[in-house]
């Protein structure tokens, strides 16, 4: 399997290029030359690490399969308590696939506990022994998850990059607490699409490639940006497929409808791949919080970031220039020379509009709606007390757009994305409780109040000693770009 950039063609690289480099030299994503065609029935007997093999094996097809096999085996174990991809019924034919139970509480963390592994076999599949320097902009989950997965891999060094003020206290202990002697974390003024926009430019900056080429450093990227954050995220729609087929809630071939609390696209993509290959999926319900650039955007047709910016309590979704819809484009046109057109309205306007035929493909397998802060507490107060099923802010925002897209007879899929956990004073305080300011005290209140266990990952960090508190401007990203020693 070959990849290629959305924004040239001409640009052709193997999956190990592609998950090393991260980014195409022009600012193009890579993407597939092809969509693989599986045999989901037989996909769907396997268990989640056979099946994250099998997945991941038609993509990358240049790593050796026991690789692949036993990368998949050590990931998906222990670190996940048994729950990977685990699907959980919460009212009539809806369900939440809960993917917050690995190491860091979000559904990030069954691409970057993967990642890395892929990573280091790239470079020896390439022969490139260079350090590698991952820049990683965050608007809160990403970042604490790449830091646990490459933290202390030889050869590599990351830098995390979250917008100021623009996380919860949880996800922010625990990025300025991660231990690792490669290992740093920035705070950026700005929001995250300011933090996103200043790691973009150091890597279409050729100098600052230069410049470290000289010191035998490669820049690479942990964002959803890298093919190799993407195509793990396929696996668990697959894994919740296969599970309501084995508990006979559908018979195979079914229809199921998925809803994605989403932000910079990338785990609402993954499901577009998995139907691509094959998998019965019905409609891809895009769930936007108040910053609901991509529902205006499938509505319309017109993608505008120039817009007023909300800070709300689904921070993860604070974004307002989606990287990775930019790949979505590519598929639905066929045209790299259109999509550069695209992008380079964006850069220069803030905004770009898609041909007719475009948004009327692109709404075949896409649906979208958005929640406001207050229909977000009102759905966390909802499904605890008539599910009785404790969710966060993020998969709240899906809950309610779930509900209003919800079709008769077809299953309903919602992602949740994060542990409640992770934003306990706003789910306390959707609850009814008054929540106390300091975060580890909502945590054990809202342990009080539901019954419920906090993952001990965010229990501990209370113990932890902050490591980083340095703030930065944009600008200064290629500075720290630019520091790291070979």
């Amino acid at each position: 399997m070959k990849f290629f950039s959305t924004r040239d063609h001409s640009r052709i690289v193997t999956a190990s290029q592609a998950i090393a480099q991260g980014l195409s030299d022009e600012g193009g994503l890579f993407v597939p030359e092809s969509f693989p065609q599986v045999d989901v029935e037989a996909l769907c007997q396997l268990d989640y690490p056979e099946l994250a093999a099998a997945v991941v094996s038609e993509y990358l097809t240049d790593y050796s399969k026991d690789f692949l096999a036993e990368a998949a085996r050590t990931t998906y174990g222990e670190a996940f308590g048994g729950k990977a991809g685990h699907l959980a019924p919460v009212e009539g034919d809806t369900y939440a696939l809960e993917l917050w139970h690995g190491p860091t509480c979000a559904f990030k963390d069954y691409a970057l506990q993967l990642m890395p592994k892929l990573l280091v076999e790239a470079k020896k599949n390439l022969s490139r022994t260079e350090k590698t320097l991952i820049l990683v902009a965050t608007s809160g989950d990403t970042g604490k998850a790449a830091l646990d997965g490459y933290h202390d891999i030889p050869g590599v060094e990351i830098a995390v990059f979250y917008p100021t003020g623009g996380t919860s206290e949880i996800q922010r202990l625990q990025m300025a607490t991660q231990e690792g002697a490669n290992v740093a974390v920035y705070a950026v003024r700005g929001n995250f699409d300011d933090a996103q926009t200043g790691v973009k430019k150091v890597f279409g900056d050729k100098a600052i490639a230069a410049r470290l080429a000289e010191r035998n450093i490669r820049l690479s990227s942990a964002n959803s940006i890298n093919w190799g954050r993407l195509v793990p995220q396929i696996v668990y729609y697959f894994a919740a497929y296969a599970q309501l087929l084995k508990a006979g809630k559908i018979a195979f071939g079914d229809k199921v409808d998925f809803c994605v609390p989403t932000g910079n696209f990338g785990d609402i993509l993954a499901g577009y791949y998995a139907k691509q290959m094959g998998l019965p999926v019905g409609k891809l319900v895009c769930a936007s919080n108040q910053n609901n650039v991509l529902t205006d955007f499938l509505s319309t047709g017109t993608y505008t970031a120039k817009r007023e910016f909300y800070k709300t309590t689904s921070p993860s979704m604070d974004i307002l220039v989606s990287s990775n819809l930019e790949r979505l484009l590519y598929h639905v046109t066929g045209s790299d020379a259109e999509v550069a057109g695209l992008m380079k309205s964006l850069n220069e306007t803030g905004r770009y509009t898609v041909r007719p035929e475009t948004l009327k493909a692109i709404q075949e397998s896409f649906d979208c709606g958005w929640s406001s802060e207050e229909q977000v507490a009102g759905e966390i107060r909802a499904r605890y007390e008539k599910d009785g099923y404790l969710c966060d802010t993020h998969t709240a925002v899906a809950f309610h757009v779930a509900a209003q897209k919800k079709r008769d007879g077809v299953p309903m899929v919602v992602l949740s994305t994060a542990s409640p956990f992770k934003f306990p004073r706003s789910v306390l305080e959707a609850l009814g409780h008054t929540a106390p300011e300091n975060d580890f005290e909502a945590m054990q209140a809202l342990e009080e109040a539901t019954g419920r266990t906090a993952p001990a990952s965010l229990a501990v960090l209370r113990q932890k000693a902050e490591r980083f508190s340095t703030v930065i401007d944009p600008a200064q990203i290629a500075e720290v770009a630019l520091s790291c020693q070979a």
